[in-house]
């Protein structure tokens, strides 16, 4: 993943050129060196509505901020001589979004500048493919999701049956390694599924046929799972005995190892119950760690996902209904379907990146169409951290977690709702972003004639 080469050391130069300059801005009095990575120490924040997710609401309290992480929550905080003090009469503090199903970083212009899509690989099994590595640091759409309260998302690549390795990463900083959590957290299958489409402006495939060909495919995954098995057999074996030869390197194969043996978690495209039920069978046959994506019925298929303990990242909120019969509303509802019948599930924009700032929306509409109003907010924090499996330092405030916080002045997943701060990594973040300085430059423009 590598086709970004020039256009990203060209990138990377200008940024260090901001992060090296010493030059005072007279509106904030400080260097742009932390414009560019955000201001760091220790904070405050006092008199605030605290939304914990995990622990309910203190409706005045303090959020001590230091190393990085929360020092401290509560109505009577001692705050440090050293604090800078945020006087948060007013605001909400929030835990940071989490979007877990994104192409944050991969994909820039997605139409007209293919040198800046670097989504997914030529082949069927990409296994080695690791999104970390062609995610683009300084990408626009990272600053524009952070302003409206993203903190971190799921970056993911596509294409292929095995479309290679999804990335948990903060939306702050100037390498993809600063911005890892987790550099290696999935590995991203598009589950084979029965298709009538045969793209536009052909003729509709058989239903029979459609079948044949998921079967095809179908045992095409299978075959790759059992080779990788094998594999890892293999060299365990040689390992352990010298006289037997050691397997030839396989990149592809090797990548699969800790997902095969159910170490790492697999996601699963599938929005179909049926599909869904097939993907259930095969973590269960294969004592995988199974994640679905995508999710449309996943409700009707409640009994196996529970049975199986597999998660739903739902990207559907903001899609019609695929079947004309469906009501308007039938994917708005669908979380709340989830909820009732007990599967764990976060709400995502599945977005390249342009529109991940919406992600609190998804949650609100969610909310409008029964899904409470808690559990949508816990569908964009709390949730997805557990499902990401970084729930023991993100997605709710609560001592020693890193301080990812959003402070934002009415209801965070209302449209009408301002973010006033923002950190990442115990850092204030500037709420900058292409939006803000487009706007700056053209807000004063007048008409001639």
């Amino acid at each position: 993943m590598i086709n970004r080469i020039l256009s990203t050391l060209t990138i990377l130069f200008a940024c260090y050129a901001l992060a090296v300059s010493q030059t005072r801005n007279p509106d904030t009095d400080v260097t742009s060196q932390q414009i560019f990575l955000g201001k760091g120490g220790t904070f405050a924040i006092t008199n605030a509505r605290i939304v914990t997710v995990s622990s309910g609401v203190i409706e005045k309290g303090t959020v001590l901020i230091e190393n990085g992480k929360i020092a401290a929550v509560g109505s009577n905080i001692s705050i440090p001589s050293k604090a800078q003090v945020i006087d948060a009469s007013g605001l909400s503090v929030y835990p940071g979004l989490i979007d877990s199903a994104t192409n944050m970083g991969l994909s820039e212009i997605p139409l007209g500048a293919n040198g800046t899509v670097d989504v997914a690989e030529i082949g069927e099994n990409n296994a080695n493919a690791k999104a970390v590595i062609a995610i683009n640091p300084h990408s626009s759409h990272i600053n524009v999701a952070r302003v409206n309260g993203i903190t971190t998302v799921l970056s993911m690549p596509t294409g292929g049956l095995i479309a290679g390795q999804a990335a948990v990463i903060n939306l702050w900083g100037s390498t993809q390694a600063s911005m890892a959590i987790t550099p290696t957290f999935a590995l991203v299958v598009n589950f084979p599924r029965i298709t009538t489409f045969a793209g536009p402006g052909q003729q509709q495939i058989d239903f029979n046929e459609a079948i044949r060909r998921r079967n095809q495919q179908l045992e095409n995954l299978k075959k790759l799972f059992k080779d990788a098995e094998n594999y890892a057999r293999a060299k365990e074996a040689a390992l352990k005995d010298k006289s037997l030869p050691m397997p030839k390197t396989d990149v592809k194969l090797e990548a699969m190892i800790p997902y095969v043996r159910g170490e790492r978690p697999i996601i699963f495209t599938a929005e179909r119950e049926r599909d869904i039920r097939a993907v259930a069978k095969f973590v269960e046959e294969n004592k995988l760690k199974g994640i679905i994506l995508g999710g449309q019925e996943a409700w009707k298929a409640a009994d196996v996902l529970v049975k199986n303990n597999i998660p739903v990242i739902y990207t559907n909120i903001y899609r019609l209904p695929v079947l004309d019969d469906h009501p308007y509303d039938y994917l708005f509802e669908a979380p709340a379907k989830m909820q009732q019948r007990g599967v764990k599930f976060s709400i995502a924009t599945g977005d390249g990146g342009s529109m991940v700032r919406d992600l609190p929306y998804h949650a609100g509409i969610a909310a409008a169409f029964g899904l409470p109003k808690e559990e949508a907010l816990k569908a964009v924090t709390l949730y997805p951290a557990q499902i990401l499996g970084i729930a023991d330092k993100y997605g709710s405030i609560e001592v020693g977690k890193v301080a990812n916080l959003v402070v934002a002045d009415g209801d965070i997943l209302e449209p009408r709702t301002n973010i006033k701060y923002l950190f990442i990594n115990g850092r204030l973040m500037p709420l900058t972003s292409r939006h803000t300085e487009l706007y700056e430059k053209f807000k004063d423009r007048k008409l001639e004639n």
